[in-house]
């Protein structure tokens, strides 16, 4: 995950579409396996929001315990889930990415998924992009703005790199 957005000419975008909502189980398994999938440039992740309180009725303001809302972990990080996982977008580097990212999808879903290759993720700023994080925002972030969130809600993880990168970069 180390080329940024801009500099992404060459790049491919593919989208996982599970035929399935993914369960939070699941949906760790399968991002904790592309996370180890080297050439991947950036991931976002789609689906129907989960409520954090009811918005109508005669529990408004209540707290909703919902059992798809827990924390995963991404990498080093904890991420609570504040969607149900309808399908996940990347930009990767090249075709033998592909193949790995469509190897790692049949390993772990259970269940049929379409694997489509197309253009899911902008490369240019949109006024919502310029809105919610400014002019001189990080190329990688460009497209992945949901209009509707908060940009305390906005995660981004970045790949770390290995002991044996670090060693023979210094």
């Amino acid at each position: 995950m180390s080329d940024s957005a801009s500099n992404t000419e060459d790049s491919i975008q593919i989208e996982i579409f599970p035929s399935r909502i993914l369960s939070p189980e699941t949906a760790q398994k399968l991002i904790a396996e592309l996370y180890q999938v080297d050439g991947i440039i950036r991931v976002m992740v789609q689906g129907p929001r989960l409520p954090e309180k009811v918005s109508a009725g005669p529990g408004t303001g209540e707290k909703v315990e919902h059992p798809l809302r827990k924390p995963i972990q991404i990498g080093d990080q904890v991420v609570e889930l504040k969607i149900s996982v309808g399908r996940i977008r990347l930009e990767i580097s090249n075709a033998e990415t592909k193949e790995k990212v469509r190897s790692v999808c049949e390993k772990v879903l259970p269940f049929s998924f379409e694997f489509r290759e197309g253009h899911f993720l902008r490369k240019k700023p949109t006024v919502t992009d310029y809105a919610k994080l400014g002019p001189e925002t990080d190329p990688r972030l460009l497209g992945m703005v949901d209009p509707k969130s908060k940009i305390n809600q906005l995660v981004f993880i970045e790949k770390q790199k290995k002991e044996d990168d670090k060693d023979k970069d210094e």
